[in-house]
């Protein structure tokens, strides 16, 4: 299929599994926190967590009254190990500079904590290439919430201009495509693959394998 650009004016990427390989440091990371709390390794415990809020939110429900001071351990492993560990995915920024050629505003939208965000975003991509950053409790509520992409989006296109024409958000989880959904944007998931269920509950999802196969989608 070929998705056309003539009305489109905003593109909302997600940031980890969309933009960013993060998932080497972010493990390595939080396997040494739940080694220190004498807990199971992150592939038997991620069962606890609630796929609709984000890694960041789950903490509580993997490490209970300790999960303050958890994730203030595995942010600082994580900031060590990431510029060493990230890495992006090919014809990533192929996509964007096509998009911005063509006049388009990009943004991110993650609910990850901005301080990693913004500590890692530079070993992938120059800061330039993105007119809003939008991360984690910066909006009413995160994604898949409305609220996460009308507030992203907010600045970039009046909300009576909001339709799968003129808004894209790009992500490879549920969560992103619900929420693209919520506004009447057009959800599209990416290096991902959909099941049934999110199928399902995500009618209007275009998928492509990689940002190779979208780059020769674009019109």
């Amino acid at each position: 299929m070929k998705l056309r650009t003539d009305k489109l004016q905003v593109v909302i990427f997600d940031w980890d599994g969309t933009l960013a390989q993060s998932d080497q440091p972010r493990v390595q990371a939080i396997n040494h926190v739940l080694r220190k709390h004498h807990l199971p390794d992150w592939e038997n415990v991620k069962q606890l967590r609630d796929e609709n809020i984000s890694f960041m939110d789950n903490f509580p429900n993997i490490f209970g009254t300790d999960s303050d001071e958890a994730y203030s351990e595995f942010c600082q492993l994580y900031l060590q190990t990431v510029k060493n560990g990230i890495l992006g995915y090919p014809m990533a920024k192929e996509v964007i500079k096509l998009l911005r050629c063509r006049n388009v505003k990009i943004a991110i939208m993650t609910n990850k904590d901005r301080h990693l965000l913004e500590a890692e975003l530079p070993h992938l991509f120059p800061v330039a290439y993105f007119d809003r950053i939008v991360c984690g409790h910066e909006a009413p509520r995160d994604k898949p919430c409305a609220e996460h992409a009308l507030y992203t989006l907010s600045g970039l296109i009046d909300v009576d201009s909001i339709s799968p024409d003129t808004v894209w958000i790009i992500g490879d989880s549920k969560l992103d495509n619900l929420c693209a959904e919520a506004i009447n944007a057009l959800p599209i998931r990416i290096n991902a693959v959909a099941n049934r269920e999110e199928q399902n509950s995500c009618r209007h999802m275009v998928c492509f394998e990689d940002f190779e196969n979208l780059y020769k989608a674009i019109d």
